[in-house]
């Protein structure tokens, strides 16, 4: 193992964090984000990245497992990356690098192994796609984080060409002699999955700075230059550092930086938002008050003021649906003998009243022991005379009506007996071109079905 250029490659990468932690925790510039609502899609952020980094390479892994020489070299690697950001949390990143990696059995005995002394790899490229998820922040109060961890994994393709040293010091290269006729043969290809985690900072908007850890599982067992163990597979890892660019409008944020918790925390306090709930209170208050309005009743009657035609109904008054008292039966003198009272008589109404007259209730009475005891049906037909317009005085003929049929009901009659209509002014029975004749026209008239 080459310590001298681990530790060199150590030091600088510590150096680089101090000094970008640094120039992370002094930006005090506000959040470019500002503009951006949690639910408001993923158009109003930037979402493309390119990166450049550059690191060691080495062929073991920080988990362990079995290597085919006992020594092992740091060498430079270095590659470019671009991603696509999905969400907050995840992206679809596509890599590519180059390198190279060594290693030798200067402990083993005799200074070889499995007929091997040394070995060199150079990495024509490695390309893979990853996914990349964002997994904790040590910044979660703010609108845009500044320190980011992250994970990834994905699938990958690996061309290189490995070289050797026997134990008897002759040099093998292969190059040119790998595959089948007919194809590259300079370079072996095959399958790897890169797993690995980090760290970014962020230096501007649109600048942060990453530190990287993968680990690369290839699938085979030659990268080394050395089939040692047919069931074994070959791994190498790569150390990087790097910067990446955040492309896109400027207006736009990143969204590779966004918290959403903290930016609906944020817009929970923003006084827009809080002008707006106070207002929407308010309208909900002002619905409130005209709802309990609507049902608002003065006199206590059980109708509503606004339904009620006939306000300040005494106490204990019974009333009809228009909140006008029901007639009570009492003692009259008739204005004719009762013998000559059939009940089929006309019913007449004052001047724009639906009010039953007294002396109406005779004809009523004796209508409702008619219907009482035969159980027959009959239709009640409103009229009214001229005044007023056409709709209205058809609404007066049928409350008319309906003044008629709730006395004949609150006598006993079963209401399925009564049927009620209102005709307003048609079928006068006198001219509405004078008094008398528009008194006449006031009226109900009762019909046998």
């Amino acid at each position: 193992m080459n310590y001298s250029t681990l530790k060199k490659g150590v030091v600088a990468s510590l150096v680089a964090l101090m000094g970008v932690t640094s120039l992370a925790n002094a930006q005090d510039a506000p959040a470019t984000s500002s503009s951006a609502k949690v639910f408001g899609g993923r158009a109003q952020y930037r979402t493309w990245s390119l990166g450049v980094n550059a690191g060691v390479l080495a062929p073991v892994i920080v988990t362990g497992g079995t290597d085919d020489f006992t020594n092992w070299d740091v060498n430079l690697g270095y590659g470019i990356s671009l991603r696509k950001q999905l969400g907050h949390a995840f992206g679809l990143e596509g890599n590519i690098f180059r390198g190279k990696l060594s290693g030798s059995n200067e402990d083993a005995a005799g200074g070889a192994k499995n007929n091997r002394r040394d070995f060199e790899t150079d990495i024509q490229y490695a390309v893979d796609l990853r996914g990349v998820v964002n997994v904790a922040t040590v910044d979660f109060l703010r609108r845009e984080n500044s320190v980011n961890f992250f994970v990834t994994t994905g699938y990958g393709l690996i061309a290189f060409n490995p070289k050797y040293t026997l134990a008897n010091g002759t040099a093998v290269d292969n190059k040119g002699k790998f595959g089948g006729a007919g194809e590259n043969n300079d370079y072996i290809k095959q399958a790897y999955i890169p797993v690995g985690g980090g760290i970014k900072f962020k230096v501007s908007d649109r600048v942060s700075f990453n530190l990287a850890y993968t680990m690369n599982f290839v699938d085979g067992d030659n990268l080394d230059a050395t089939y040692a163990n047919g069931t074994s597979k070959d791994k190498f890892s790569y150390g990087s550092a790097g910067l990446e660019f955040s492309l896109g409008s400027k207006a736009k944020p990143n969204l590779d930086w966004v918290n959403p918790v903290a930016m609906m925390y944020d817009e929970l306090k923003d006084p827009t938002l809080r002008q707006e709930v106070e207002a929407l209170k308010n309208r909900v208050s002002n619905v409130e008050k005209s709802v309990e309005d609507l049902k608002k009743d003065s006199d206590g009657d059980g109708v509503a003021d606004q339904f009620d035609k006939c306000a300040g109904t005494p106490a204990g008054t019974k009333v009809d649906g228009s909140g006008c008292p029901l007639p009570v039966p009492a003692p009259v003198t008739p204005t004719a003998p009762m013998s000559s009272v059939t009940g089929w008589e006309t019913i007449q109404f004052d001047f724009n009243s639906s009010v039953l007259k007294t002396e109406s209730y005779p004809t009523l009475d004796k209508l409702s022991s008619t219907l009482r005891e035969s159980g027959s049906k009959v239709t009640v037909k409103g009229y009214a005379s001229s005044e007023g317009t056409a709709a209205y005085n058809l609404k007066l003929s049928k409350d008319r009506a309906n003044s008629v049929k709730t006395y004949l009901v609150n006598s006993g009659v079963n209401a399925s007996q009564v049927a009620s209509k209102g005709y307003g002014e048609a079928n006068p029975v006198a001219s509405n071109d004078t008094e008398e004749g528009r008194i006449q026209n006031r009226r109900v008239e009762t019909t046998r079905n």
